[in-house]
């Protein structure tokens, strides 16, 4: 039998949290579900989970604080809820380390397949298939490609990012954004693009993830390594 995933689920609604633990859990998920910050980040550090769902407005220690505290520990996938598309909190999630958001009310249907679609990108395969695609559009040898005269290097094989010879730590979602553009260094590729390759977005969605996962990326790798495009999207310098 296939083993089952683990959701720490933070919600401080209790006929949300009891309502969609049961639908995660008919879904074939295992669900801790934690009514508040504090008792969610006890939860993480004595469980780590496979994906953590985090509502933004909880008691103790709110959604967007929980989920830099489980970033500085882990490189686990986390999505923020948000009861209004438009909130500023929605951005202060991604900026906190979140890799998706969903936003409140939401169909449980929905919400399984951003979870599903998370764990995809997280997965073993999908980052085998990313380094795959990346070293196909490629002619460095080695598995290694080197931009900005040996400044940045992304190591394919071993899914490594060095700047200056120092180890970049990225997570798995900035290291698919990464690979992504490293693919077709000089060609701009749109958001949209990025949403259906790198979050594994089937149908429009929200573009200020990939607005803020790659302003992450450039504190990370260099501010001008990747450059907008206006009106079109982005592009990596070659």
């Amino acid at each position: 039998m296939a083993e089952q995933t683990h959701v720490l689920f933070v919600e401080d609604d209790d006929v949300i949290r009891e309502a969609t633990q049961l639908a995660l859990e008919r879904d074939g998920f295992v669900v801790t579900a934690m009514p508040d910050g504090l008792a969610g980040l006890e939860a993480f550090r004595a469980d780590q989970p496979d994906i953590a769902l985090l509502d933004v407005m909880v008691p103790g220690l709110d959604g967007v604080s929980l989920c830099r505290r489980i970033r500085d520990e882990s490189t686990v996938p986390v999505i923020m809820l948000s009861a209004r598309a438009d909130s500023i909190d929605v951005v202060l999630g991604l900026e906190a380390g979140a890799d998706d958001y969903v936003t409140k009310p939401f169909d449980g249907a929905v919400l399984v397949a951003r979870i599903r679609a998370v764990l995809r990108r997280f997965g073993h395969a999908s980052g085998q298939r990313a380094a795959a695609e990346a070293e196909s559009s490629s002619s460095v040898d080695g598995g290694v490609l080197s931009f900005g005269d040996g400044d940045l290097e992304i190591d394919r094989e071993g899914m490594e990012v060095r700047r200056g010879g120092t180890p970049v730590a990225l997570t798995p979602t900035e290291m698919r954004l990464l690979l992504e553009f490293s693919s077709a260094p000089g060609t701009v590729l749109s958001r949209d693009k990025l949403l259906e390759r790198v979050w594994d977005y089937g149908w429009g969605g929200d573009t200020r993830v990939v607005d803020v996962h790659v302003q992450r990326l450039r504190t990370k790798i260099g501010q001008d390594r990747i450059e907008t495009v206006r009106g079109f999207g982005y592009k990596l310098k070659a």
